[in-house]
């Protein structure tokens, strides 16, 4: 199984107070690790005015995971967030890598594009 990097952003309830947060982002550490996964890097980026109001909340937390891990690690991550109290907003993104794509990854592309030509013609 491949392990590709990964960033989650969340939004935490701004009237959190630091042991809620601090036991918020151990837990999804611990999650994403169980899993499989090793974090790189964890960003608590703080209080900050939301672009337009989320459930009643002007202001909320950020905190950005970077992590590299299987892509099935994501699912159960997300569920938990998306089952939290403490969570109003998330989004995961798959990072791009410099790294060439395996040849077995290429090949169906490849196929794909010259099927594609095949029915237009």
């Amino acid at each position: 199984m491949r392990a590709y990097m990964y960033e989650t952003m969340y939004i935490l309830r701004p009237d959190l107070n630091d042991e809620a947060i601090d036991a918020t982002i151990g837990k999804y550490q611990a999650m994403l690790k169980d899993q499989g996964a090793s974090i790189l890097e964890t960003q608590h980026r703080g209080k900050r005015r939301l672009a337009y109001e989320i459930d009643r909340h002007r202001e909320g937390i950020y905190i950005q995971m970077n992590y590299t891990g299987p892509g099935a690690a994501i699912a159960p991550l997300e569920r938990a967030m998306r089952l939290s109290d403490e969570v109003i907003r998330f989004l995961t993104v798959k990072q791009e890598s410099d790294e060439p794509l395996p040849a077995e990854v290429e090949e169906p592309v490849a196929v794909a594009a010259a099927t594609a030509s095949d029915e237009e013609e």
